[in-house]
């Protein structure tokens, strides 16, 4: 485990060039001096108390942030979370020391944050996600800020919490008729082209016929919360692992406030297990060729009845199948269990959707099913190529000076050419392919510009490790290595059939 966060701390040093270079696509902020300005513009600010508290005119500590009659039921979700957490702790670990501070075995994140007016959430990055669209057309996808949890009474350079919140937007206003779904990807994608930085990006982005000139608290969809609920350091009795709590919480416009919801796809394993009647029917939702065909290609949309309202993941978790992944169990072959899904189950379905609509992109085997039952979900997701629990830390925006972070992890990275082309064929009138590929591995689109690198298939890259003797997995087989490098196993599991791409 030591040895695969050595590789990830190096892979990261060898993808930082090629996150600078792909912040010129248009589809992020990440200019910390534009963030500063966009937070706390006088009259477009894009900070929090602007768009949650539009009657006050200075930044929103946390303490008032939770105060707020529309937060109030997030912070009520997140200390029922922590209780849960708590107790499920002291019932399998009793004597296993928690609490917050390096104190103890287990270090929790510290609550008091969240009610302290020496914190607040700072705007750490704006992400375009108009590549959603098909999860809401009429809407155009969504756009995403992104704010980061910081002591702001810490000197110059304020010490950043492991947590972001999400304020996910939807792209575009419904009872807006003055902008086109082609007028914002051409308005998006044209910022790529700006060369102005700082306070003056900041001013371009928001002019009239910038990408965020239409930004308002209308268009409100979500709050999503991300943080580093425990970090466990390595000693003599446990391994290295941080355990990361996801939540959503809608806007209900009548009740004026966020509730906690199910999760996109965040398929609830512990129930689908103990409901033996609610785990076949989601089997035969699934197996169903119509809905097989679109969980293979990313853009199923489960229904509620079978999702959960949290996610508790761990990182690091290895290549091979685990306890820490989220859908482990849910295949009979995973353990002891029944399960949900048998590999015969798996085999033919795939055998009827194809007979009705030809080969599949990705799922070709019962483990290439397997793995999509978890990187479908947000914990599944956020434990591959991540950078921790987190797929945007986001720069550094209160800094004296740049502390040579890098802002998104390698899976957000080598994601922004599948999106791009999503963009750009709705600027241009197309019908985009929002299809996407496993989240360990990016999708091969257009030039194939990520070819060599850590991204893809460079050196670090995720791999397929064929057994000698045998038929290779059709799901992985495409997983190779770029010329000079060779798939090795990464930790003691010799037989993981995923590794990385390393020197021969």
């Amino acid at each position: 485990m030591r040895l695969r966060l050595s590789f990830i701390a190096v892979l990261l040093c060898l993808v930082t060039p090629v996150a600078r270079a792909d912040e010129g696509n248009g589809l992020a902020i990440t200019d910390p001096g534009a963030l500063r300005a966009l937070e706390t513009h006088s009259t477009h600010g894009l900070g929090l108390a602007r768009l949650l508290d539009p009657a006050r005119t200075t930044p929103i500590p946390s303490d008032a942030l939770f105060a707020l009659p529309a937060m109030m039921p997030v912070r009520a979700a997140l200390d029922d979370a922590f209780a849960r957490y708590l107790a499920d702790h002291q019932k399998h670990q009793p004597r296993v020391r928690i609490g917050v501070g390096p104190g103890h075995d287990v270090q929790l994140f510290d609550q008091a944050m969240l009610t302290s007016p020496d914190a607040r959430f700072v705007l750490a990055g704006i992400v375009n996600r108009m590549d959603r669209a098909y999860v809401a057309p009429d809407t155009c996808g969504e756009i995403r800020l992104i704010y980061r949890l910081t002591r702001t009474a810490a000197g110059t350079t304020p010490p950043r919490l492991p947590m972001t919140l999400n304020l996910v937007l939807r792209a575009k206003d419904l009872n807006d008729a003055s902008v086109t779904c082609a007028d914002l990807a051409g308005r998006w994608l044209d910022s790529a082209s700006f060369t102005e930085t700082g306070a003056a990006r900041a001013d371009r982005l928001l002019k009239p016929d910038g990408p965020l000139a239409t930004i308002t608290a209308a268009q409100i969809d979500r709050i999503e919360t991300n943080l580093q609920i425990a970090h466990r350091p390595k000693s003599d009795t446990q391994e290295f692992r941080t355990d990361y709590l996801q939540k959503v919480f809608r806007f209900d416009a009548t009740a004026k406030q966020f509730r906690a919801a199910p999760m996109e796809n965040q398929i609830d394993r512990d129930r689908l297990l103990a409901d033996a009647a609610l785990g076949h029917a989601f089997r035969d939702w699934l197996l169903a060729p119509t809905n097989l065909r679109t969980f293979d290609r990313g853009t199923v949309l489960i229904p509620e009845k079978f999702l959960a309202t949290s996610s508790l993941s761990s990182t690091p978790v290895g290549f091979a199948p685990s306890a820490l992944q989220p859908e482990f169990g849910l295949m009979a072959a995973d353990g002891k269990g029944r399960g949900v899904f048998s590999e015969r189950d798996v085999v033919n379905a795939l055998e009827r959707a194809i007979s009705q609509g030809g080969a599949l992109e990705n799922i070709r085997s019962p483990a290439g099913f397997a793995r999509r039952l978890n990187d479908i979900t947000c914990g599944g997701c956020h434990q591959i190529r991540g950078i921790g629990g987190f797929h945007f830390p986001g720069p550094d925006t209160l800094a004296d000076q740049s502390q040579g972070t890098v802002a998104a992890s390698p899976h957000f990275i080598g994601d922004q050419p599948r999106r791009r082309d999503i963009v750009m064929a709705m600027r241009n009138g197309k019908a985009p392919d929002f299809s996407r590929g496993f989240s360990d591995r990016p999708q091969m689109r257009g030039n194939n510009e990520l070819a060599g690198s850590p991204l893809l298939d460079g050196w670090g890259a995720t791999c397929y490790r064929p057994k000698q003797k045998g038929v290779a997995d059709k799901s992985f087989a495409s997983w190779t290595c770029a010329e000079g490098l060779v798939c090795q196993q990464v930790g003691a599991d010799a037989s993981s059939a995923i590794g990385m791409c390393f020197v021969k």
